[in-house]
This record gives structure tokens, sequence and C-alpha cells, in this order.
């Protein structure tokens, strides 16, 4: 590590609240599907922020809009009308086929603390006694880290040392009908919040026939469905909502992450079900749907839904499993590789098992970026822009990173 490095990083250890362990570089800029750290070191991104800068990084039209929206109007808050949230959320509603209404915030935590609060009120609003307003959430689920979210989310590691945690939640496993049809018994079940395809518990999809029945389950239970599509939306899997795999429709979809392509936003959008059960004063945000946060958003959502995008996404997703099935018949580091698009989980097998951060360490090395779903899991999220040339660097940079962490004197073979 350089001097200069090293004096950035003393920064972090100094004066931030020490949350985080964040790879030992300082990333300085961007473009497409590759960055740079200050030193000029380049890397392919297979991270894309967390599933955020869906269409990579100094993409020309976001850089446009922002600009634009910067000379004219930053923040006036939600009580004057500014025309980019209303029309973002105009265009929301009309691209999920099933909302009404949308709530715009600032972050996914937020977008599903208030589709938390929108189903107790509505729980509320048919006159459910406050012991009959569970939510069911499943376990490797993650839906934010607020202390409702944190609660919603079927993850211990995640809670402990937060107690005493809000009441009104139930957690069942993931992917099991039987399990689902005996939460709803006790006859207190308000709403189910999943995610179509799990992000931090292993990246783990809906089997196919769950979400449906799922559906099938609230409306005989008079349950809402509520979807968690902040990390697996906006075209991460292959369409723009996730849900439209699993032929369902569903009363509340919560956003964000990739929906401002890295400009902080969230979106709860509300189906006609409870599309009116919040009124004035029931909620709010200071700087929700603030104007530069939705001119961006504006943009991202209609190149997200584009063709092309789309296009691109069903293309590079067989070509990113195609190439990490090749590393895996010369090397047998994993077990299975799942998941949807490019949202892709590469299972570490046998003695590798828990040992993911050690190879994002080393894939780092060799500039290659990528993340991890718990200890035992690769979770690779490249940008949905991605082009064929920087998928197989990355691919070969990636192979090389992992002969070099099989290798026992750790150099590349």
């Amino acid at each position: 590590m350089s001097p200069h490095d090293e004096s950035l990083i003393d920064l972090a250890r100094r004066y931030w609240l020490p949350v985080y362990r964040p790879r030992e570089m300082v990333l300085d800029h961007g473009r497409g599907a590759r960055l740079w750290d200050v030193q000029g070191r380049d890397y392919v991104d297979f991270g894309a922020g967390i599933a955020v800068n869906g269409l990579g990084h100094q993409d020309p039209d976001l850089l446009a809009a922002l600009t634009a929206q910067a000379h004219k109007l930053w923040h006036s808050s939600n009580v004057f009308y500014t025309e980019p949230p209303l029309l973002l959320a105009q265009e929301l509603v009309e691209a999920s086929g099933f909302a009404e209404r949308v709530f715009l915030c600032n972050s996914g935590a937020e977008a599903n603390e208030a589709a938390i609060k929108l189903v107790r009120r509505c729980a509320t609003a048919q006159g459910r006694a406050p012991d009959r307003r569970v939510i069911v959430t499943f376990r490797g689920s993650f839906h934010g880290r607020t202390l409702a979210t944190v609660t919603a989310t079927a993850q211990p590691k995640y809670q402990e040392g937060y107690e005493p945690l809000p009441g009104g939640f139930r957690y069942i496993d993931f992917n099991d009908v039987s399990a689902l049809e005996g939460a709803f018994a006790p006859g207190d079940v308000a709403a189910v919040m999943l995610e179509p395809v799990q992000g931090e518990g292993g990246v783990r999809p809906a089997a196919p026939g769950f979400l449906a029945q799922v559906r099938e389950l609230c409306d005989r239970h008079g349950a809402l469905l509520v979807l968690d599509e902040i990390q697996c939306g906006m075209a991460r899997t292959g369409t723009l909502f996730a849900h439209a795999q699993d032929g369902v429709t569903p009363d509340i979809v919560t956003l964000a992450k990739a929906l401002g392509a890295g400009f902080p936003i969230g979106a709860m959008l509300a189906g006609p079900k409870v599309a009116q059960v919040m009124q004035v004063g029931a909620h709010g945000s200071t700087f929700g749907g603030n104007p530069l946060a939705a001119a961006v958003a504006r943009v991202a959502l209609a190149k997200l839904g584009s063709p092309a995008v789309l296009l691109n996404v069903e293309r590079q997703a067989n070509q990113l499993r195609e190439g990490l099935a090749a590393i895996d018949a010369e090397l047998g580091l994993f077990e299975e590789v799942r998941g949807r698009g490019l949202m892709l989980g590469a299972a570490l097998a046998g003695a590798h098992r828990g040992k993911a951060g050690a190879i994002l360490d080393m894939a780092a090395a060799h500039g290659v970026l990528l993340l991890q779903a718990g200890p035992d899991v690769l979770r690779l999220l490249p940008p949905l822009t991605i082009t064929d040339e920087e998928l197989a660097e990355g691919l070969e940079r990636l192979r090389a990173a992992l002969a070099a962490f099989l290798a026992p004197d750790g150099e590349t073979p």
C-alpha cells in the first residue's frame, strides 16, 4: 500500500464509526464496468456497488440528468410540488402494472420501513388488534438496518445486541410451503414479506411456483403480499420487476439501489388494496423524492427497462454462467452457481466453505471486485450494461485470482 493510500485509510480508522471493514484500497473514478483507485490501478467491477450501479459508472445520460437538475433546484421538501418526483411516480406506477400510488424515500431500509408501517396501518383500518398484525418473513432474508427492518430480517447476526426488538414478526424457512401454511394457522398474519431472490442470504431464488403459493395463501387468509425488490429488482434478474418471472401480483413492492443507479433513492409502490390507507400526516420524509434523486431515477428507470439493457442482461448472464462453469471445471471450487440474470451466487464447496472473504481479497489483488453473501458464497452483481470485453476480462482475472488462492505459495500457476 502506498503512503498516500495509507494516509487516506488512516482517516477512516480515526474518524469513521468502525462498522465497516472495507478492502485496503481507495477508489477514485470509474467508467462503464471499470474502476480505478487513487494509484491508477484498474479493476473490473463485478459488484456494482451492491447491485446499485446498474448502468455502470459515468453513464452519460445519468450525468446529463443530474447536471441539468443541479442547475435548477436541489431541494424543496414535500411541502411543495416539484416536477421530477411527480413524473417519476407516474412512470413507476405505469411500469409496475399493479401499483396505484408511490411513496418516495432515500434508501431501501426506508422503503421497507414504510411498507411495514403501511401493513400495520392497513391492519388497523381493518379493525385488527395489535396482536393480529403479524408479518411473516423468511430465514436468510435481508430487509434493512433500521430497528424494524432488522427485525424483519430473519438473521440473528444482524439483530444481536439491539434487543429489545419490535414484536409482530414471525420467521419461517424460505421456499417451505408447509411452514408458511403453519405460520397462518394462528389467524393473526397481516402480511408476508419476502425477496423474490434472497441476496444477503446466499443468492437464493424463490423456487418455481413458490410465490404463486404465497399469493394464494395471502388471499385465502386476507393478508398482504409485500415483495422486497431492492436488490433483485430494476432488471437485475432479467425483467424490470423480478416478480414478473413468477406470475404474481403483489400488494406492495419496495425498490432502491439500482433505481437511482448510484444516487440515493428508495420507493414503496402501493397496489389498490392499500393505496388509500395512509392519509396526510401518516408518514413522511424530509429528503424523500427530492428533485435531484428523482431526475436521475427517471432516466435510470427508462434505461433499465429498455430492450437493449434487458437483452444485455440475458446475454451476459449466460456468458457469466458459462465462464464460472469453465473455472469450476478447471479448479473445482464451487458446489453450485445459483440465481437469476446478473444476480449470481457461486456457493463454495467442501473445504473452501467459509473462505469467501479471503477470496474477495485475492480477487481485488488480481483486479476484479466482487462481493460475498455470507462466508460461503461469492456474489456476482456486475453492471447490467457490462460489455463482452469487460466480462471476459473480469472472468480471466477471477480465474487467475482463484488459481492463486488455491496455489500453496499464493502465486498464480
